[in-house]
């Protein structure tokens, strides 16, 4: 190839191989070939007699010009002995996407991320990113590693799609923190999988078995009170798990019957409790050197999670397959079959958007279809 220009790399047609065309103008400045026609600008020199290949970045995102003139830093750079990679953005001493994630974790997540988010974000680097790609270079990283991290976890798509938005968010400030060339997100383009939204509502029958569960276990000290306690307000409530994980004695004015919330997914919002919640709150001991309402192991700080109990309380009860979340949706459904219309389920649940509640809009017919069942029926029975 002459000299790397946008027409000449266009023209490139990808082979079965992998394979790099070199500039005939900057000795050891080409472009990588991928199979797939991904072509990524590279740069090759020599450092104390070592030959030494660094990704610039993909072609497209970065101009020819601009990888060409990254490509003369760095060979200048090597000639007079220095090497290009110390103090440079892209070269062989950049991090590893294990230092990036720790830094991500570090100085963005907290301060940018509720403790949701925060939670899924670290699981999901730690378990799935981190073991697979977290020795190699930032840099280094392209399209089809990402590609690949979501493909093996097809199985699960909801996780496979939150790892590679995480993913984005980390690559996006990469380029940031000069880790990266700007508009070099591997992230780009790669299909999400569809995730079909599961909704699951307790029947009345299911419900009673829940609630003869949870007797069972304050009766017999089966499970923690504070654990059988929350299980309660998020059945009572709607709310979030988080929301009632976190809920401090500051934030509950039993006498308005109010939950006070500062934050939430949807930010502040005030949660109307019925007498029900206001009971279980009632008989939640209040320690004065507390300020959670439900507290975990140590008094000073809140129950993390749930999960452990909620599994042995489900088992009991016969409800393979409901998750705590399910209890919110079945609070919804039960104020439609109560007559509530959807803008009042909209406030109660705290949604900020009609779209979030129309999600229920199927079950504000199940009233309709029993007066229409037993009509016909009546009519049925009548003519014989």
């Amino acid at each position: 190839m002459p000299k790397i220009t946008k027409r000449a790399v266009d023209a490139i047609v990808p082979e079965e191989r992998e394979r790099v065309v070199w500039d005939d103008e900057i000795k050891g400045f080409g472009v990588r070939v991928h199979p797939t026609g991904r072509k990524v600008y590279i740069v090759k020199y020599r450092h104390k007699g070592k030959a030494v290949k660094t990704t610039i970045g993909p072609h497209g995102p970065i101009a020819p010009a601009d990888a060409r003139a990254r490509a003369a830093e760095i060979i200048t750079a090597a000639r007079t002995g220095r090497d290009p990679a110390v103090g440079g953005r892209y070269g062989a001493k950049a991090p590893t996407m294990r230092e990036v994630v720790e830094r991500f974790l570090k100085e963005y997540v907290p301060s940018h991320c509720k403790l949701g988010t925060q939670e899924v974000y670290r699981s999901a680097l730690e378990i799935h990113v981190v073991p697979r790609l977290g020795n190699r270079r930032i840099a280094d990283i392209e399209r089809t590693d990402i590609a690949s991290v979501h493909h093996e976890l097809r199985a699960t798509p909801y996780q496979a799609n939150r790892t590679v938005q995480v993913l984005s968010r980390i690559f996006t400030l990469a380029e940031v923190w000069g880790l990266r060339p700007d508009g070099s997100n591997p992230c780009r383009h790669v299909k999400r999988f569809r995730e079909d939204k599961r909704e699951r509502f307790l029947s009345d029958e299911e419900y009673r078995r829940l609630g003869e569960a949870l007797a069972e276990s304050e009766a017999k000290g089966l499970e923690p009170p504070l654990v059988v306690a929350a299980i309660r307000l998020l059945m009572l409530t709607g709310c979030r798990k988080a929301e009632i994980l976190t809920l401090r004695w500051e934030h509950v004015e039993l006498e308005a019957g109010e939950l006070r919330l500062p934050d939430s997914k949807t930010g502040a919002k005030i949660v109307h409790l019925g007498d029900p919640a206001i009971a279980v709150l009632r008989g939640i001991p209040r320690p004065d050197d507390c300020p959670w309402v439900i507290t975990g192991g140590k008094r000073d700080r809140p129950l993390h999670d749930l999960h452990y109990w909620w599994k042995r309380i489900r088992e009991r009860a016969r409800l393979d397959g409901v998750r705590i979340h399910d209890l919110r949706h079945s609070y919804a459904s039960g104020g439609l079959l109560v007559g509530e219309g959807l803008p009042m389920i909209g406030k109660l649940l705290g949604h900020n958007h009609v779209h979030t509640t129309a999600r229920y809009a199927h079950l504000a017919n199940d009233p309709l279809k029993s007066a229409a069942n037993r009509i016909a029926s009546r009519i049925a029975k009548v003519v014989g």
